[in-house]
């Protein structure tokens, strides 16, 4: 693509936002990151990739999370330490999420993307979900696992992204008015899907003026 464009992508477990996000990168011909970001924020950092694949998109234990999940005073904390170190790696993530956004066109999943580059005029923000049924027969197909493991897996990984970005946001997880554009999957299925993005991307890069230089 000659325009710069970044495109975040948040998504319920089991939609297919994962497919579509690396459909979208091939057709745009454009970078592509998702657990990636975090051998590249270990890189950056210096740590070890193992802390970031420990508190990917889990939000920290501080105090205002625990009082927002409902949690009693008594015995319910965690350690300074632990919570200033969940911090510090969101902080590291961010840091390469922003290096990844200025080096060119890519597609970022997850991650509090959209809230990092929010200031980015090259950013356009999606949130994927899909119809109940089809998430679960998607989780049994790839993590082979029985109906009622897919949809406790579902839930807890939902919950688990939605007190993430909630943490680290001002806003609220899966509501439409949290992102640019919000699209249930199971209208068009994910290759029609990944065509309407296409589209939406495109149109928007035509309305941009014109560079000179």
């Amino acid at each position: 693509m000659d325009d710069k464009v970044i495109l975040t992508i948040g998504r319920q477990f089991g939609s297919g936002g994962r497919e579509i996000g690396q459909k979208l990168a091939k057709a745009l011909d454009i970078a592509y990151y998702d657990k990636e970001l975090m051998a590249l924020a270990a890189k950056e950092s210096g740590l070890s990739e193992e802390f970031f694949k420990k508190a990917d998109e889990r939000a920290s234990s501080g105090l205002s999370y625990a009082f927002s999940m409902g949690y009693s005073y008594m015995g319910m904390f965690p350690t300074y330490a632990d919570v200033l170190s969940n911090d510090r790696l969101f902080l590291y993530q961010s840091d390469a999420i922003r290096n990844l956004a200025e080096k060119g066109s890519c597609i970022i999943v997850g991650r509090c993307a959209d809230y990092i580059l929010r200031d980015d005029p090259a950013c356009l923000s999606f949130f994927i979900h899909n119809k109940k049924e089809n998430r679960i027969q998607r989780i049994i197909e790839s993590e082979g696992v029985t109906v009622e493991q897919a949809e406790e897996l579902m839930t807890k990984t939902d919950k688990s992204r939605a007190a993430y970005y909630n943490y680290y946001t001002n806003k609220e997880w899966g509501v439409a008015s949290s992102y640019n554009f919000s699209i249930d999957v199971s209208v068009l299925g994910v290759d029609e899907t990944v065509a309407f993005i296409k589209s939406f991307v495109e149109k928007k890069l035509s309305q941009r003026p014109p560079h000179f230089g």
